[in-house]
């Protein structure tokens, strides 16, 4: 679908570079070759094609869309009011009469086939009933001794200014359409790729309820059985031992699946505000707990009073992936800072890893593509669809001084 909203907007400016072209003629016309042109009949036809220029200007304002039939009008109506012009000053001798073609080349590029046929009949009517009928610009039958050499130069001189200005208004016009064009196709493209981006978070997020559901049953079996093996083996300290650490594991995840639904239901119930610098905190804190042997480095690099930030579940599960990754690299000297200025929040994890290939660079965010050489592929594909629900993004680079450097940018937002 075309957009004639930004395509009757540049019509606007053509209009206006005519309006003015016009304005000029007709002073040449009169001051310069003493023609023979009532301004009492040209001149109304120009103030209306300035107030149908200004109507359409403020029209464009209003938050109605741009229809093809509308767009068609507008080509219509600046057909008829060209003629209307030529009608008055000289007819299909102007020189200007190419003026007509603009209009047939716009429809010819923004409008469907049987809208381009009819702006056709319309400019080969005009131009047919001009060569007839007329009010011719210069009479040689008056008082005014016009040479007809002097005549035909003035034509073709008025000829080449018209070329050349048809030439640059379909130019401008061409070009800003294509422009238009290629924004709207690329506006298209995001849109595709953010649907497929759904539907594969979609099918993730049924297998991973499924999975969850299904591993219910087995988990609680594995509880009971490893309940029972402790009574039978109570004096067996070493099996015991290793049978409490089985009990103890399979506990957790039967936890971490019930706060996993429990996490789902608050975060759409509950909006928590938390300024970054506690944010990441927290979220090392937590990272820490599950990977005890990271040593790392914390900075926070402005001095003044940090952002606050929508904290949630899937938001700080976003940044421990993130931090998991790294310490999956290299667990030592991780480097983490918080930085941020009046719009966006930086986060930034730079680990001593191998770092990544151009490779992996070209398909980093997509899902089932790991950089490490392990897992399943879907961890930082979670994190950049996570991230952009919150207009945020994630970018992995190869560190100058070795390693790969992963940066989070979300927007600042006040609390509501």
């Amino acid at each position: 679908m075309a957009n004639h909203r930004d395509n009757l907007l540049q019509l606007s400016y053509i209009r206006t570079v005519t309006l003015f072209g016009q304005c000029l003629a007709v002073i040449f016309a009169i001051y310069g070759l003493e023609a023979d042109l009532d301004i009492w009949k040209v001149g109304p036809t120009l103030c209306v094609l300035a107030i149908l220029n200004f109507i359409t200007y403020a029209r464009l304002f209003s938050p109605w869309p741009v229809t093809e039939p509308e767009f068609f009008t507008q080509l219509i109506a600046d057909m008829s009011l060209y003629g209307a012009l030529l009608f008055h000053m000289g007819g299909a001798t102007n020189p200007f009469i190419f003026l007509l073609l603009v209009p047939l080349i716009i429809a010819s590029a923004t409008l469907s086939k049987r809208y381009i046929w009819l702006v056709s009949a319309m400019v080969v009517a005009i131009y047919s009933s001009l060569l007839f009928y007329y009010e011719p610009l210069i009479r040689l039958s008056d008082s005014h001794q016009h040479r007809i050499m002097e005549l035909f130069d003035i034509h073709i001189l008025g000829m080449w200014i018209n070329f050349l200005l048809t030439v640059l208004v379909v130019t401008y016009f061409i070009v800003r359409m294509r422009q238009s064009m290629q924004r709207q196709q690329d506006r298209l493209e995001q849109e595709r790729e953010k649907h497929i981006q759904d539907q594969q978070l979609l099918s993730l997020a049924t297998m991973a309820a499924g999975t969850a559901h299904e591993l219910g049953t087995p988990l609680s079996t594995m509880q009971v059985l490893l309940k029972e093996l402790e009574y039978e083996h109570a004096d067996n300290l070493d099996l015991l031992e290793d049978l409490q650490l089985l009990h103890q594991q399979t506990e957790v995840c039967s936890q971490r699946l019930k706060q996993m639904a429990q996490s789902v239901k608050e975060e759409q119930m509950t909006t928590q505000w938390l300024d970054a610098t506690a944010l990441i905190q927290d979220t090392i804190e937590q990272f820490l707990l599950q990977r005890p042997e990271v040593t790392y480095t914390f900075s926070v690099l402005p001095s003044d009073t940090p952002p606050p930030v929508n904290c949630t579940t899937s938001l700080r599960q976003s940044l421990l992936n993130l931090l998991n990754n790294s310490a999956d690299a290299e667990p030592k000297n991780i480097k983490i800072e918080l930085d941020w200025d009046p719009q966006q929040v930086y986060f930034r994890i730079h680990d001593q890893g191998a770092g990544i290939s151009l490779e992996q660079s070209d398909n980093i965010g997509k899902p089932f593509i790991t950089t490490k050489g392990k897992g399943l592929g879907i961890g930082l594909f979670l994190t950049a669809t996570t991230l952009a629900r919150y207009d945020g993004d994630v970018r992995l680079y190869n560190h100058p001084d070795g390693g790969t450097l992963t940066e989070v940018t979300l927007p600042i937002r006040q609390k509501t």
